[in-house]
Formats: C-alpha cells, structure tokens, sequence
C-alpha cells in the first residue's frame, strides 16, 4: 500500500515507520522543514523513542519511507491516510482546533477517490461526524462512505515506548459505515503486529467498536478514569496527612483486594493526555460533576504540596526553594501542563525564591520556561521534587547545602536520606 501520515510528531513518526517496516511505501507530511530534513537523512529528529533510530537508519535508506512538507506528494493516489495532528486546548479549556482544521483542509485538497482517512488524535465525541466528515467532503468534493471512507482511530501508546505499546493493545476503530470499518480493520491489521493478551475477554488485535462516536468516547473514557482516579487518590491523601496515617499503606492494602485500583497520589498531573483529554470531554458532558471535580482537585495538588513546603519550612520569604524536574514526568523531555508552572508561582506567591533544576535540560532551556536553572552542589534551603527522574533518587542533603526541608512530591525518597531535615510526601504526616 501506499500511506501518507501527516505529522511526524513523537506519535506520527514511529506510525509512519511502523507501517513501513510492514513493507509498505509511506510518506510522512510535516509542517517543520527540519523534521522532514532529519527524517530524510534517517536521523530521529528527537531523542528517547526506544528502536525508533534503528528503524529509521534502515527504512529511509531502503525507499520505503520518507518526508514531505507538501501534501501534493502524499496524499493524492494513497491508499489510506492516518492524520496525528495534535490538538489543543486553550486557556478557558476549550479545544482548540487550529492546527487540525488547517491540516484536514490541506488533506481535503488532495483527496483522491478509494482513500480510507482515519484520524488517529484524541477528540471530543462527535468530531469525527460532524466536523471531519462536512470538512473533508466540502475540500474534495467527494462523498464520505462513497468515493472514500473516514473512521476514527484512537493513539492508545506513551511516547518512549510506542512500537511496544502498538504490539500490547488493541486497536480502537470506529467508522461512519459498516464498509469504512471493515476497510479500518483490514489496513490496520496489515500493519500492525499484536502480542497475545489472554487477560482479555477477546483476541488482540484490531477492535471495531461500531462507531466513531464509540471510538472516540472509549479514548476519552480510559484517559479520564486515570484523571478521576488520581484526583481520589489525591483526596485520600490530603486527608491521611493531616490526620496521621499512611496513605501508601492504605493504598496497598486496599489494592490487595482485586475490585480496588487505586492510583498513586503526587504534586500534579501533567502531559498532553491526562489533564487534558477530560476537558475535551467536558467539553461535551458539561454535567459530568465527578470529571470536573477531579481535575480541579488535580489542578490544586502543586498550590498544596507548596502548602506543605510552608509548613514544614516556615515563612517561605527569601527562601532559595529548588524545584525538581521541569518535565512532566521522570524520564520524559516534555513539559506540557508540567507541575513545574504552579509550583514555581506558589513559591514566589509565598515571596520564596524559585529555582530549578532538571536532567534533562540546559541551563538554556530551562531559562527558555522563563525559570531559574539550577546546578546540584549550590545552596538551597529547601526543595521539591516536581519530576521523578530516576537521578532523583540518589539525591543526599550534600547535593542541595544548607537545606532545611525536602518535600518529596513524587515519592521518590524517603526520610532515612534526610537524617536533620525535615522530609515531608505527599499523603504521609
């Protein structure tokens, strides 16, 4: 088959080199010239993607894959198109669509008949329907579910992981017809590979769940429980700290129980995912009181863990606090809706000092966030772990001189390290 993915993102790149190392001819469209220049020499434009730089070494050269900033060279005679353009949500979290709608009317263009166009990018429920579909029918001037057929498709994979996380779980379709489904689930099953699951009530593989609707509701749901359940557990913390009790003995207790899935609580919950995707379905289910306690509840937890921070410290004014990790998460070089934002305005709300500190970014970098960098070894006197890195762990009080107390908002130490400092986590009196 011949297949076009536009946007060669930390998601699109390993699809598209995914697909073509089942033998089939792909090519990536992209708005930035320097991916698509990186991406042609059969380098990875960003680094951490496990095997993606092997599979690009050989795949570029043998022909099967290459990069475009034009849909002209892509689209028009493909037989199938996946679109992971990312969407947004703006400051009053609604979605905003910009970057999506400009890429489906390019798309649109350069349909041709006989074209299966599946979206891959998380959306509220009914977009697929109401938006794609009308949009991609006025560009074309082609009929959806005759001359082409346009399913969704949910990204169900983390980044740093994605050729494992492809093979571990079913694939999610959902078409506007019974023969756009059937066509999603022949195209997928032709490039993917799938490990067996006997956990699962059904074989892995590709799962047509009987609509787009369905499809798009089945990504919001397994991202919002994750949401909802961190936000509980972020309540069952808050409360075990200020009367006593261990909340990360409760959990486990209670998990031991197989009804009982409780998350980890911590300073905040970030990335492109989580805190976002239950806006996008608030969006459509403004009722839905739990979702938007949680993500409040979840929005609050840096405010409170630098609520701990004071507590534990004092009056925070001229205080040099470290921040720990700019990156939403350990191991990750992404700060979207990281906690390292909040926390760094608690602190100078309180008149502390903010400063941070993380792995995996120069000092540079971290002044790009519009922070303070700072280097293990320089005074402190108090800090919090924002990122659970993996450094983080090894952390000793003659790595931060002059600390008076570690607020650990990951989890990632524990008291026995800080003989003479007040330690404090989350959950934990």
């Amino acid at each position: 088959m011949k297949i076009a993915v536009i946007a060669l993102g930390k998601i699109g790149l390993p699809l598209a080199v995914q697909f073509a190392s089942k033998g089939h001819d792909v090519v990536g469209v992209d708005v930035n010239q320097n991916v698509v220049d990186l991406v042609n020499d059969g380098t990875e434009p960003f680094p951490g993607e496990a095997h993606l730089q092997e599979k690009l070494a050989e795949l570029v050269p043998a022909g099967k894959l290459r990069a475009t900033t034009n849909y002209a060279e892509a689209v028009p005679s493909a037989d199938a198109v996946v679109l992971v353009v990312p969407l947004f949500v703006d400051e009053d979290a609604q979605p905003d669509f910009g970057w999506m709608d400009t890429a489906t009317a390019e798309l649109a263009r350069h349909l041709t008949p006989n074209t299966l166009v599946a979206y891959e990018t998380t959306l509220p429920v009914g977009t697929t329907r109401s938006r794609w579909k009308p949009a991609l029918e006025a560009g074309s001037g082609l009929v959806e579910g005759v001359d082409f057929h346009l399913v969704f498709s949910p990204e169900r994979v983390l980044t740093g992981r994605v050729f494992e996380d492809l093979r571990k779980y079913p694939k999610l379709v959902g078409g506007l017809s019974e023969a756009g489904a059937a066509k999603a689930i022949e195209f997928y099953e032709s490039v993917l590979d799938f490990d067996d699951r006997p956990d699962l009530n059904r074989a892995n593989g590709v799962w047509d769940l009987g609509s787009a609707e369905a499809s798009e509701l089945a990504k919001l749901a397994e991202t919002t429980y994750r949401d909802v359940n961190i936000g509980l557990a972020n309540q069952f913390a808050r409360f075990a700290g200020k009367n006593g009790i261990d909340i990360y003995q409760v959990i486990a207790a209670s998990n031991s129980q197989p009804f009982s899935h409780i998350h980890q609580p911590g300073i905040a919950v970030g990335g492109h995912c989580i805190p976002v995707y239950p806006r996008l379905y608030l969006w459509n289910d403004p009722d839905a009181t739990v979702v938007r306690a949680a993500r409040a509840a979840n929005a609050d937890m840096p405010d409170y863990t630098i609520g701990l921070l004071e507590g534990a410290y004092g009056d925070l004014t001229g205080a040099r606090v470290v921040v720990l990790g700019a990156a939403y998460r350990g191991g990750v070089k992404e700060t979207a809706f990281s906690g390292v934002f909040d926390a760094v305005e608690a602190i100078n709300r309180r008149g502390g000092i903010a400063v941070v500190h993380d792995p995996m970014y120069s000092d540079g970098e971290i002044a790009k966030l519009g922070f303070q960098p700072y280097h293990l070894g320089e005074p402190a006197d108090a800090a919090v772990v924002q990122a659970d890195h993996a450094q983080y762990r090894d952390l000793a009080p003659a790595d931060l001189p002059g600390i008076k107390a570690f607020i650990d908002g990951r989890r990632v130490s524990s008291a026995e390290k800080w003989d003479g400092i007040i330690y404090r986590v989350i959950g934990k009196a």
